[in-house]
């Protein structure tokens, strides 16, 4: 057969659903290939929207999303996306098309050496030099992409190795099954445990990969340990739970940070040194237990005294299998500092103030939203207000990127969200800045007949560097804009449009978009003074009471 067909047979037998992406005259072969199959393409506006998708497909489901591309400028496109999924640790893999390259007769017209631009982004990439290599250089890149710690895979496919002939045959493959911790070290982690006074559990990215919430709920009912979790960990463990204290959205000097200092053994399960640190480790300070599928990559504020390398949910079930409740442990000044989170927490989740405040809006959107919907963050200061004061109640339903942490990501994250869980409800939070760098993408959206909500927070500048700029001192420069008209922006591609006038509208826009079908924008103008009265004025003078 021809070689693209079989390249297309061969991401069917990956359990391909969806492309996304555009593409370009190299990649024709490969899109009359792709026409009678059993995949979706997903025709979006910019190839890093496409990454996007294909990247938080990858995050949610566990299997690589793909993502397409032509050659030159259209695969430099993907190179925000291929960091996002990197960085954070989404399966993805990337197809992007090139010359000939066993006759060329357009010299170096848009050709750049695009594996060794993908290398230091990548887990994997490799230029297809030959139709029969295509079933084992599919397999190797799904499986590179797939396995621990999961992450980014690009193969380039040539126009002319694309048209060829060949007769190679796919591989079988069956799921590989991780291994699990030694016993050695589930036994010392179980003495720690057992001996501490004031154990700690974190619950951080990879715990999240993986189906290990019940072993993580089953271990907190049954030993009483309390539990907080880094942004990227949240809803691993239902945050309504009596037992958990809150989530590590800032890295030091938060209310959460008076349980932490106290704690002098924190399990530390998943996390990711690519995220902000939760906490910094001390020499001579309270230790950790490294619990993960890797061992711990170690940094001047990570370097674990143990280290628990297996499968997670094996590893907890091992754990807890062996572990015995004790009476020595002390959780009394957790209860106390939990109190406390939840009364500093609770403050402006009513207030009426116009433009709304971080606390009222996300109270607001926690809400409208069910138990299973889904908001995708893009970045901006509100996603430490969400990380907060959001409390997630399952597995995967706050998107947020806390590794590469670029703009740009939360409409499309949304899109790809709805197309995995079409039944749910989805919301994508973006700043205004953030939502202006894919915004094109809301053709995309409507074109495929998505219910979604757009939430836009209006403040007519990049908030989060004004933030910072303010406090280290400087003056206010270089970070305001001017916006469009938002309502009129949505109705210029076929969305509904609202504008929030008054606080009080907000969550009744919310419940009304949400029972009619379509893509609805809301514009919010947001008041972002409570940055500096809360997230820097008021922690800085916290006492932590006991």
């Amino acid at each position: 057969m021809k070689a693209s067909d079989l390249f297309v047979h061969a991401l069917e037998n990956e359990g391909v659903e969806f492309i996304f992406g555009i593409p370009g005259e190299e990649n024709l072969d490969f899109l009359n290939s792709l026409k009678d199959s059993s995949i979706n393409l997903i025709l979006t506006r910019h190839e890093q929207a496409a990454g996007f998708m294909a990247a938080t497909y990858g995050r949610l489901t566990g299997k690589a999303g793909v993502c397409l591309s032509t050659l030159g400028p259209g695969a430099t496109n993907l190179v925000t996306a291929a960091a996002y999924a990197q960085l954070g640790a989404m399966p993805m893999i990337m197809l992007t098309g090139q010359k000939p390259i066993k006759s060329s007769k357009q010299g170096q017209f848009q050709i750049i050496d695009v594996v060794q631009m993908m290398k230091p982004l990548t887990k994997y990439t490799h230029q297809i030099v030959s139709g029969d290599s295509i079933p084992s250089r599919v397999r190797e890149a799904f499986r590179r992409a797939e396995e621990e710690r999961p992450g980014a895979a690009h193969l380039e496919l040539p126009e002319d190795v694309a048209a060829e002939a060949t007769d190679a045959e796919l591989y079988p493959h069956d799921r590989v099954r991780r291994p699990v911790a030694e016993e050695k070290a589930l036994d010392r982690a179980v003495s720690m445990i057992e001996e501490a006074r004031s154990p700690l559990l974190l619950i951080g990215a990879a715990a999240n990969r993986k189906i290990t919430s019940a072993m993580l709920r089953r271990f907190i009912d049954h030993t009483g340990i309390r539990f907080f979790s880094t942004q990227m960990g949240k809803g691993v463990v239902d945050e309504r739970h009596q037992l958990f204290l809150g989530n590590a959205a800032l890295s030091d000097g938060d209310y959460l940070h008076c349980a932490i200092d106290r704690a002098d053994l924190i399990i530390n399960v998943g996390h990711d040194v690519v995220e902000k640190p939760p906490f910094f480790m001390r020499h001579g300070g309270t230790k950790v237990i490294h619990i993960n599928f890797l061992s711990a990559v170690v940094d001047p504020v990570y370097f674990p005294q143990l280290e628990v390398v297996g499968d997670i949910g094996n590893s907890i079930w091992q754990i807890d299998e062996r572990i015995s409740k004790q009476e020595s442990w002390d959780f009394s000044n957790y209860d106390k500092i939990a109190k406390e989170i939840e009364s500093n927490l609770s403050v402006g989740s009513d207030d009426g103030r116009f433009p709304i405040i971080p606390q009222r809006l996300v109270a607001d959107v926690r809400k409208a939203m069910p138990s299973d919907g889904i908001i995708a963050l893009d970045n901006g200061v509100y996603k430490v207000w969400f990380a907060r004061n959001y409390k997630a109640h399952e597995p995967n339903t706050v998107l947020l990127d806390n590794a590469l942490a670029t703009m740009g990501a939360g409409f499309p994250s949304a899109m790809a969200a709805h197309l995995v869980y079409p039944e749910r409800k989805v919301i994508a939070i973006c700043g205004d800045g953030g939502f202006m760098m894919n915004s094109q993408e809301l053709e995309t959206a409507v074109r495929l007949k998505m219910n979604l909500i757009i939430l836009i927070l209006n403040d007519g500048a990049y908030g989060m560097i004004k933030w910072k700029q303010e406090g280290m001192g400087f003056e206010s420069f270089g970070l305001d804009y001017n916006n469009p008209d938002f309502v009129k922006y949505a109705e210029c591609y076929g969305a509904k449009g609202h504008r929030i006038e008054k606080t009080e509208d907000l969550g009744s826009t919310l419940e009304r978009c949400q029972t009619e079908l379509g893509v609805h924008l809301i514009d919010v103008p947001i008041d972002y003074s409570e940055n500096n009265r809360v997230l820097t004025d008021e922690l800085r003078q916290k006492t932590c009471h006991l």
